[in-house]
């Protein structure tokens, strides 16, 4: 039955590779049609600390690298190919304790293989820069923003581009354009020489934006992935950053050339979040599978398991001292937990949260963004319901509340003295609030307007 499995799937179902053509003919992408199989079917078991039989699947390198059995894959010979020969017949091996694959995917997989199982460029590199500034017409939702280390200046996300805005709101001082459409996070380096994004276009690729702050101009573009990429930070060195995903892996990559240093595949769904310490050995990060996870940047490893999963994790903030970090979600509480191994391997029934600290009250609304003021003394949240709250961090006290209720909050900054908050969200103004009694000090449009009429467009 295997044997006419294979010889079956090289001619049938052209209609799994396109029109009317037939399928031998059809170039079969590793990344855009292999790893989504592999991805949904089989990584789950084959992938970095959980490689069952030796056998990693989560790299082009590493499934042509084999198992302990020998080579998984022959490029040109899918008959001889162990990684086909198992997922076929009446009842195949793979994967183990699920659902077989389906035909039109066993097909995919054998083509690729005969066609020689090329790794292809993961991403479209072609530029989408615009050349000249987006003209808007209506207010787009704010999703990230943050102030420069000194506070003259706020970066706010807009349409293929990072608008530099003076801190006070009186003016535009800089357009940065860029490839992706929508930027996700924003965050400048310690010592403010860098300022780094991240976004992407969506089912297309993610992308990284590494920018020199003083010259303004577009150090480096890390496209990866064939999805949006999330949650970006810098290591304090600035040597290293790191992003989350929505293919559900965390990535780093080293800003000299923009190679990638580490990948780790533990999180079960979209990656929202990440914080390295302090040293730059290892990464916090949170997903929407309602973990936090501590990862070791130089195998991938997952070293802990943080929390005690509750419900969907959203974002996450360093403390800019301490090895501590806040995150929050769908429960709508900030959770402070310290950002250290907890010495051992987790086993069943071990306590996840032998480095939770606090939580905070209940704002009774999901949280959407998370800030420390830069001594680390406060912590403020926004939430889907348009409040804003900052409580004194060491004793989880709340010393103001914004009630303004304008939309949804996506993004929060303090300034350099922690005297201002900066908000940014649905509704595409930016506010500046007085941290001590929450009140606004001045607003502003994230993007300039060609016209009067203001109406949100998302």
């Amino acid at each position: 039955m295997k044997s006419l499995c294979l010889s079956t799937l090289l001619v049938i179902a052209p209609w799994c590779f396109g029109s009317l053509v037939n399928a031998n003919d059809v170039p079969i992408s590793y990344y855009r049609d292999v790893m989504p199989i592999l991805r949904t079917n089989c990584i789950v078991c084959h992938r970095p600390g959980k490689a069952r039989g030796g056998l990693d699947l989560t790299t082009h390198a590493a499934l042509l690298k084999g198992s302990d059995q020998g080579i998984a894959v022959e490029p040109g010979n899918p008959e001889g190919s162990r990684l086909v020969e198992t997922i076929c017949g009446d009842e195949p091996e793979m994967p183990k304790d699920s659902e077989p694959l389906m035909i039109q995917e066993i097909a995919i997989l054998s083509r690729w293989i005969a066609q020689g199982a090329l790794a292809d460029d993961p991403v479209d590199t072609r530029t989408q820069r615009p050349a000249e500034p987006p003209t808007y017409h209506a207010l787009p939702s704010v999703h990230a923003l943050s102030f420069t280390p000194d506070g003259t200046l706020l970066a706010v996300a807009g349409r293929h581009e990072i608008l530099l805005h003076q801190a006070d709101g009186s003016g535009t001082v800089a357009r940065l354009l860029g490839d992706s459409p929508r930027l996700e996070s924003i965050a400048f380096s310690k010592d403010g020489s860098l300022l780094v994004a991240s976004g992407g276009a969506v089912s297309e690729y993610g992308e990284i934006q590494i920018w020199d702050t003083a010259t303004r101009q577009l150090q480096r573009s890390i496209k990866a992935s064939n999805d949006a990429f999330y949650g970006v930070s810098i290591s304090h060195d600035n040597r290293q950053v790191a992003v989350g995903c929505a293919d559900k892996l965390v990535r780093v990559f080293n800003i000299a050339d923009g190679s990638e240093a580490m990948r780790c595949d533990n999180h079960l769904d979209w990656v929202f979040g990440s914080a390295f310490s302090n040293d730059g050995l290892r990464l916090a990060t949170v997903s929407r599978d309602k973990a936090a996870k501590l990862i070791e940047i130089a195998t991938g490893h997952l070293i802990d398991d943080i929390n005690q999963t509750r419900d969907v994790l959203i974002c996450i903030a360093r403390h800019p001292i301490e090895e501590l970090i806040g995150t929050g979600g769908k429960e709508g509480k900030i959770r402070l937990f310290r950002m250290q191994p907890r010495g051992g391997r987790l086993a069943e029934g071990d306590n996840k949260e032998e480095s939770f600290v606090r939580e905070f009250e209940h704002m009774g609304s999901p949280i959407q963004a998370i800030a420390f003021s830069p001594d680390g003394c406060t912590i403020a949240c926004g939430c889907l319901d348009g409040q804003v709250r900052l409580f004194i961090t060491e004793d989880g006290q709340r010393v103001a509340e914004i009630k303004d209720h304008h939309g949804p909050v996506f993004a929060l900054s303090f300034n350099s003295d922690g005297k201002r908050i900066a908000t940014g969200g649905y509704d595409g103004r930016v506010r500046v609030y007085n941290t001590t009694n929450g009140e606004v000090v001045n607003e502003f449009n994230s993007v300039p307007i060609s016209n009067e009429t203001l109406v949100n467009q998302n």
